[in-house]
C-alpha cells in the first residue's frame, strides 16, 4: 500500500501540498511514483510564473507513461526543485522529501477543493 502523510492535502491527480504560512509545498505523492515507474524525465514551469489551482505546471514521464502534472493551489511560483529535475529518479527514492516547485498561495480558500490524507488513501484503493 502506498503511503500517505497526515500532514499534507492531496489532488484526485495524485499530487500533494504542505503549506506553511503563504507558501505551498508541492510534489507528487507515493503512489503516483509508484504508479509511473522508473521517473526519468521531469519538467516545471519557471519562478515567476502563475499556477492556477487544477491547472497544469509541469511533466513528469517515466519508463511507462507521461503525465501532467496539476496545481493543486493557485499563486506565484517561488521556488523550483532543481536537484530533482535534474535527476528525477530522486523522487522514486523519496516522493514526500523530494518536492517540485513551491508556490506563493494567491487564494488560501482553495485549500477547501483538496482531499484529506483519509479521503486520498480511500481514492488509491
Amino acid at each position: 500500500m502506498s503511503k500517505v502523510l497526515p500532514d499534507l492535502l492531496y489532488t484526485l491527480t495524485h499530487e500533494w501540498v504542505r503549506v506553511e504560512g503563504d507558501v505551498a509545498t508541492i510534489g507528487i505523492s507515493d503512489y503516483a511514483q509508484h504508479s509511473l515507474g522508473s521517473i526519468v524525465y521531469l519538467e516545471a514551469n519557471e519562478v515567476g510564473e502563475s499556477v492556477k489551482q487544477f491547472q497544469q505546471f509541469g511533466v513528469v514521464e517515466s519508463v511507462k507513461a507521461a503525465s501532467d502534472l496539476m496545481s493543486p493551489v493557485s499563486g506565484e511560483i517561488i521556488e523550483v526543485n532543481q536537484e530533482a529535475i535534474d535527476d528525477p529518479e530522486v523522487i522514486n527514492s523519496d516522493s514526500y522529501g523530494n518536492w517540485i516547485i513551491k508556490v506563493k498561495l494567491s487564494n488560501p480558500q482553495e485549500l477547501a477543493n483538496l482531499l484529506d490524507p483519509e479521503t486520498y488513501q480511500a481514492e488509491c484503493k
